[in-house]
């Protein structure tokens, strides 16, 4: 059993900064992928950015330049650093982790969700 727990958001006025973290727990192998998602209100849920194999990350056009996703693998951690934060941004942020339970056994895990809210 593997469980996922975010923290880090919050309320932040507009151009302010936070610093969104994922921790997984349980029986983990290894992390494989891993990536941040976010739904705003009535909208759909959208990719914000990944670490892909090989350590490739890859950013949504609207936060390129802002956000940084980063891991560490040692606390089976994933981090998501949110600079220069617009109004536009506020949202639910998902963590989503392909974690190897087993060898030769990858589960795709979602965290329940941070709300970020920004506004003056």
């Amino acid at each position: 059993q593997v469980q996922l727990v975010e923290s880090g958001g919050g309320l932040v006025q507009p151009g302010g900064s936070l610093r969104l973290s994922c921790a997984a727990s349980g029986s983990i192998f290894s992390i494989n992928a891993v990536a941040w998602y976010r739904q705003a209100p009535g909208k759909e849920r959208e990719l914000v950015a990944n670490i892909r194999s090989g350590n490739s990350t890859n950013y949504a056009d609207s936060v390129k330049g802002r956000f940084t996703i980063s891991r560490d693998n040692a606390k089976n951690t994933v981090y998501l650093q949110m600079n220069s934060l617009k109004p536009e941004d506020t949202a639910l942020y998902f963590c989503n982790l392909d974690i190897k339970v087993i060898a030769g056994l990858i589960v795709n895990y979602w965290g329940k969700g941070t709300l970020v809210t920004v506004s003056s």
